[in-house]
Protein backbone atom coordinates (compact mmCIF):
# COMPACT_ATOMS: atom_id res chain seq x y z
CA UNK A 1 0.00 0.00 0.00
CA UNK A 2 1.64 3.35 -0.94
CA UNK A 3 2.98 5.62 2.37
CA UNK A 4 1.65 8.59 0.47
CA UNK A 5 -1.62 7.42 0.92
CA UNK A 6 -4.11 10.30 3.80
CA UNK A 7 -4.97 9.20 6.44
CA UNK A 8 -8.20 10.40 5.66
CA UNK A 9 -7.96 7.98 2.02
CA UNK A 10 -7.47 5.10 4.30
CA UNK A 11 -10.70 5.65 6.55
CA UNK A 12 -12.67 6.15 3.46
CA UNK A 13 -11.47 2.44 2.54
CA UNK A 14 -11.82 1.38 5.57
CA UNK A 15 -15.54 2.33 5.43
CA UNK A 16 -15.79 0.51 2.30
CA UNK A 17 -14.97 -2.45 3.51
CA UNK A 18 -11.10 -2.62 3.51
CA UNK A 19 -9.83 -3.44 6.72
CA UNK A 20 -6.01 -3.50 5.97
CA UNK A 21 -6.57 -0.01 5.44
CA UNK A 22 -7.12 0.54 9.19
CA UNK A 23 -4.16 -1.51 9.74
CA UNK A 24 -2.24 0.16 8.06
CA UNK A 25 -3.54 3.66 10.40
CA UNK A 26 -2.28 2.01 13.26
CA UNK A 27 1.10 0.67 12.16
CA UNK A 28 1.61 4.45 10.93
CA UNK A 29 0.47 6.11 14.29
CA UNK A 30 1.57 3.42 16.84
CA UNK A 31 4.32 4.35 18.40
CA UNK A 32 3.41 8.29 18.90
CA UNK A 33 0.13 6.76 20.54
CA UNK A 34 1.93 4.02 22.61
CA UNK A 35 4.70 6.18 23.59
CA UNK A 36 1.96 9.37 24.79
CA UNK A 37 -0.18 6.88 26.93
CA UNK A 38 3.31 5.19 28.43
CA UNK A 39 4.11 8.65 29.64
CA UNK A 40 1.33 8.56 32.02
CA UNK A 41 0.68 4.68 32.72
CA UNK A 42 3.33 3.14 34.28
CA UNK A 43 2.20 -0.14 33.76
CA UNK A 44 3.17 -2.11 30.73
CA UNK A 45 0.20 -4.47 30.13
CA UNK A 46 -2.60 -1.45 31.26
CA UNK A 47 -0.50 0.88 28.90
CA UNK A 48 -1.18 -1.63 26.08
CA UNK A 49 -5.03 -2.24 27.07
CA UNK A 50 -5.61 1.45 27.05
CA UNK A 51 -3.94 1.74 23.73
CA UNK A 52 -6.14 -1.49 22.43
CA UNK A 53 -9.08 0.63 23.88
CA UNK A 54 -8.09 4.03 21.99
CA UNK A 55 -7.86 2.50 18.82
CA UNK A 56 -11.13 0.05 19.66
CA UNK A 57 -13.12 3.36 20.08
CA UNK A 58 -11.63 5.03 17.21
CA UNK A 59 -13.06 2.07 15.12
CA UNK A 60 -16.46 2.30 16.54
CA UNK A 61 -16.15 6.19 15.89
CA UNK A 62 -15.14 5.57 12.59
CA UNK A 63 -17.82 3.16 11.84
CA UNK A 64 -20.37 5.35 13.37
CA UNK A 65 -19.49 8.18 11.40
CA UNK A 66 -18.36 10.61 14.20
CA UNK A 67 -15.13 11.15 12.59
CA UNK A 68 -14.42 14.27 10.16
CA UNK A 69 -11.32 14.93 8.09
CA UNK A 70 -9.33 17.82 8.39
CA UNK A 71 -5.91 16.13 8.28
CA UNK A 72 -5.67 15.95 11.78
CA UNK A 73 -6.53 11.99 12.35
CA UNK A 74 -3.27 11.59 14.88
CA UNK A 75 -4.39 14.45 16.80
CA UNK A 76 -7.90 12.81 16.94
CA UNK A 77 -6.06 10.08 18.22
CA UNK A 78 -4.36 11.21 20.75
CA UNK A 79 -7.46 12.78 22.25
CA UNK A 80 -9.00 9.80 22.80
CA UNK A 81 -6.13 8.25 24.73
CA UNK A 82 -5.80 11.30 26.62
CA UNK A 83 -9.65 10.74 27.54
CA UNK A 84 -9.36 7.27 28.49
CA UNK A 85 -5.78 7.64 30.39
CA UNK A 86 -7.95 10.80 32.35
CA UNK A 87 -10.90 7.86 32.87
CA UNK A 88 -8.23 5.04 34.30
CA UNK A 89 -7.19 8.19 36.84
CA UNK A 90 -10.52 9.16 37.78
CA UNK A 91 -11.74 5.37 38.07
CA UNK A 92 -8.41 5.17 41.01
CA UNK A 93 -9.16 8.69 42.27
CA UNK A 94 -5.11 9.54 41.28
CA UNK A 95 -5.78 12.20 39.05
CA UNK A 96 -3.08 14.18 40.23
CA UNK A 97 -0.35 12.02 41.55
CA UNK A 98 1.89 10.42 39.49
CA UNK A 99 4.35 8.85 41.11
CA UNK A 100 8.07 9.29 40.88
CA UNK A 101 9.44 5.58 40.84
CA UNK A 102 9.02 3.17 37.87
CA UNK A 103 7.09 5.74 35.62
CA UNK A 104 10.15 8.00 35.57
CA UNK A 105 12.84 5.91 35.15
CA UNK A 106 10.82 4.88 32.51
CA UNK A 107 10.45 7.77 31.36
CA UNK A 108 14.06 9.14 31.08
CA UNK A 109 15.70 5.63 29.77
CA UNK A 110 17.29 6.44 27.05
CA UNK A 111 19.73 3.70 24.67
CA UNK A 112 22.24 6.83 24.56
CA UNK A 113 23.67 6.39 28.02
CA UNK A 114 24.10 2.58 27.62
CA UNK A 115 28.50 2.76 26.72
CA UNK A 116 29.54 5.63 28.96
CA UNK A 117 31.56 5.30 31.94
CA UNK A 118 30.65 4.28 34.94
CA UNK A 119 31.20 8.20 36.17
CA UNK A 120 29.56 9.99 33.58
CA UNK A 121 26.21 7.31 34.22
CA UNK A 122 26.01 8.31 37.87
CA UNK A 123 25.91 11.82 36.91
CA UNK A 124 23.82 11.50 33.60
CA UNK A 125 21.32 9.29 35.92
CA UNK A 126 21.64 12.69 39.01
CA UNK A 127 21.06 14.94 36.40
CA UNK A 128 17.96 13.03 35.27
CA UNK A 129 16.66 12.72 38.62
CA UNK A 130 17.01 16.24 39.17
CA UNK A 131 15.30 17.21 35.83
CA UNK A 132 12.48 14.63 37.07
CA UNK A 133 12.56 16.71 40.56
CA UNK A 134 11.60 19.69 38.48
CA UNK A 135 9.22 18.20 36.01
CA UNK A 136 6.73 16.79 39.03
CA UNK A 137 7.22 20.11 40.97
CA UNK A 138 5.78 21.93 37.92
CA UNK A 139 1.96 22.29 37.49
CA UNK A 140 -0.43 20.00 35.63
CA UNK A 141 -0.67 22.10 32.66
CA UNK A 142 2.76 22.92 32.24
CA UNK A 143 4.55 19.55 32.97
CA UNK A 144 1.75 18.08 30.23
CA UNK A 145 3.15 20.01 27.31
CA UNK A 146 6.84 19.26 28.65
CA UNK A 147 6.12 15.57 28.33
CA UNK A 148 3.98 16.05 25.00
CA UNK A 149 7.09 17.99 23.62
CA UNK A 150 9.96 16.31 24.86
CA UNK A 151 8.65 12.73 25.38
CA UNK A 152 6.57 12.39 22.64
CA UNK A 153 7.83 14.41 20.23
CA UNK A 154 5.03 16.19 19.30
CA UNK A 155 4.28 19.36 18.04
CA UNK A 156 3.22 22.71 19.53
CA UNK A 157 -0.15 22.40 17.16
CA UNK A 158 -0.58 18.75 18.21
CA UNK A 159 -0.71 19.32 21.68
CA UNK A 160 -2.86 22.10 21.91
CA UNK A 161 -5.12 20.39 19.66
CA UNK A 162 -5.05 17.43 22.63
CA UNK A 163 -5.30 19.82 25.27
CA UNK A 164 -7.51 21.60 23.76
CA UNK A 165 -5.93 24.99 24.07
CA UNK A 166 -4.48 27.44 21.38
CA UNK A 167 -1.16 26.93 20.06
CA UNK A 168 -0.36 30.39 21.72
CA UNK A 169 -1.11 28.72 25.29
CA UNK A 170 -0.03 25.61 24.63
CA UNK A 171 3.38 27.71 23.87
CA UNK A 172 3.12 29.99 27.02
CA UNK A 173 3.21 26.96 29.61
CA UNK A 174 6.01 25.82 27.89
CA UNK A 175 7.27 28.96 28.28
CA UNK A 176 6.23 29.29 32.04
CA UNK A 177 7.66 25.53 32.62
CA UNK A 178 10.94 26.58 31.11
CA UNK A 179 11.04 29.86 33.35
CA UNK A 180 9.68 27.69 36.42
CA UNK A 181 12.88 25.35 35.73
CA UNK A 182 15.63 27.99 35.73
CA UNK A 183 14.05 28.96 38.90
CA UNK A 184 14.07 25.82 40.42
CA UNK A 185 17.81 25.15 39.56
CA UNK A 186 18.82 28.35 40.82
CA UNK A 187 16.90 27.57 44.15
CA UNK A 188 17.93 23.93 44.79
CA UNK A 189 21.85 25.50 42.97
CA UNK A 190 21.32 22.51 40.05
CA UNK A 191 24.05 22.02 37.37
CA UNK A 192 22.69 20.26 34.84
CA UNK A 193 26.17 19.71 32.93
CA UNK A 194 28.66 16.87 32.73
CA UNK A 195 31.28 19.64 33.70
Amino acid sequence: MNKSISDYELIMRFIKGEQPCFEKLIHRHKNKVFAYISLYIRDQALAEDIFQDTFLKVIQSVKAGKYSDNGKFLSWVMRIAHNLIIDHFRRIKQMNTISSDNYESDLFNSKRFAEDNIEDDMVKRQIHQDVRKMISHLPDDQREVVILRHYAGLSFREIAEITEVSINTALGRMRYALINMRKLMEEKNISLTLN
